[in-house]
């Protein structure tokens, strides 16, 4: 169904999304090496393997070649490319026999790689802006883009994005996701630190966004890129710009990176530098203020606080201005994305967490010219985890990185016990006049 039709009800059921674990990407495996060779040191078996294909007939190989094909291209795009791109990957040229055929080189390349299940565990945390392709839809209408933290098998996360609309009363509506995922491809960002030049990472796919999937291939990254904060940025000239904090969890460390990306088919990806990027949650505001980035997080692990830098990539200067201050949130307050622009103030969507590491969301009121300035603060939770909702893969957990407004109306998914994502929608209005 489009996201142009009239028909859309924008019900509970349709924005809510499951982890879906026929959406997969193909990735490189390697067998075990075997431990205990003759010779005492551990033997690849990649060779092995390799010499078995090899030794099938040639029927054989076509029977399994079509087996192979079968089960892969309906879920997989360039399967043949893949497939030979993987079998170059791992056979040296000069370790490939003279003879290999199109056909072995595919199906060596099949037993060199895995499907993986990129949300089979989880789909959560979510990130809104409006989406960059606002043609064709009914005046007073707003095309929107998600993008969610998938959790497969062995705790990787990868980034997933859905396509969706928010009416001018306020109903939102998610289009169902493509199967066919596109996992986009990684190569150095020209010009970069010779230390660490962070990742160009290009999908070549310009049509639905549901179907990409920037998984992790650095080893920076090896358990994952997790809960991006998404920002439609605006340049003091009008130049717009999509930016995005995360977390890069790599075997030992994690850091706080930024994703930028001008049209979702070439993405940046580099770590922040400075003082305070050694801790998750930062969010960055849509626009310079007094002249300076800005950007929001939880350098304590207990207040929120405002960071200011005139370089976009490092972040050295900042103070706490937002407290805990209610039961629900003794432990922490932290965002849940970044801050949204109002006529009013800076309103920012918080989490706070209370007993039993519960988190439950709520809201503040920032000054517009001075942020660090603190206008209002909701007293009560605005969502919390209820007795139906409060089991998952960490319970009692409801979090969000970022919302979005439109007209009056507050749109803001959040993950469910780290699980599922669902959307709650409010009025700015009645949200505003419910802050002490």
């Amino acid at each position: 169904m489009s996201l142009q039709d009239p028909e859309l009800d924008g019900s509970q059921q349709r924005a809510t999304l499951h982890p879906d674990p026929t959406r997969v990407v193909l990735r490189p495996f390697t067998p075990a090496d075997n431990p205990f060779p003759t010779d005492h040191v551990p033997q690849s078996r990649t060779p092995v393997v390799v010499d078995r294909v090899l030794a099938l007939g040639e029927d054989a190989v076509r029977r399994e070649l079509m087996e192979l094909r079968r089960r892969l291209d309906a879920r997989h795009a360039d399967v043949e490319l893949l497939l030979l791109r993987r079998f170059h990957e791992t056979v040296p040229p000069e370790g490939c026999p003279a003879l290999v055929t199109p056909d072995q080189m595919q199906l060596i390349g099949g037993y060199l790689m895995e499907e993986y299940a990129v949300e089979a565990a989880a789909l959560f945390n979510p990130s809104i802006v409006a989406h960059p392709n606002q043609a064709g839809i009914a005046p007073g209408d707003l095309r929107i883009l998600l993008s969610l933290r998938a959790v497969g098998e062995g705790h990787v996360s990868s980034i997933t994005f859905r396509e969706g609309l928010v009416r001018a009363d306020g109903r939102l509506s998610l289009a169902p996701p493509r199967a066919q995922l596109v996992s986009a491809r990684s190569s150095r960002i020209p010009g970069g630190s010779a230390d660490d030049p962070g990742l160009r990472l290009e999908c070549g796919m310009r049509d639905d966004l549901s179907r990409l999937v920037l998984f992790p291939v650095s080893y920076r990254h090896r358990h994952g890129l997790e809960d991006l904060r998404l920002t439609r940025f605006v340049e003091d000239d009008g130049a717009v710009t999509y930016l995005g904090t995360y977390t890069g969890v790599g075997s030992e460390t994690i850091r706080q990176e930024l994703l930028r990306t001008t049209d979702f088919q070439t993405f940046d990806l580099s770590p922040l530098q400075g003082r305070f990027t050694a801790t998750k949650g930062m969010a960055l505001f849509p626009s310079r203020v007094g002249g300076y980035f800005a950007m929001l997080g939880r350098q304590d692990h207990e207040n929120i606080w405002l960071l200011t830098s005139n370089d976009l990539y490092r972040w050295d200067t900042g103070h706490a201005i937002v407290r805990p201050r209610w039961p629900w949130e003794f432990v922490q307050i932290g965002n849940c994305g970044p801050p949204i622009e109002l006529p009013e103030g800076w309103l920012v969507v918080t989490h706070g967490v209370g007993p039993i590491r519960s988190y439950a969301m709520g809201a503040c009121l920032l000054d517009r010219d001075d942020p660090s300035k603190l206008l209002g603060r909701t007293r009560e939770p605005l969502v919390v985890a209820t007795d139906e909702t409060r089991d998952g893969y960490v319970p009692n957990a409801i979090y969000s990185c970022g919302a979005l407004v439109h007209g009056d109306w507050l749109i803001l998914p959040h993950g469910v016990a780290d699980r599922y994502t669902t959307v709650t929608t409010l009025s700015v209005r009645d949200l505003l006049g419910r802050m002490t």
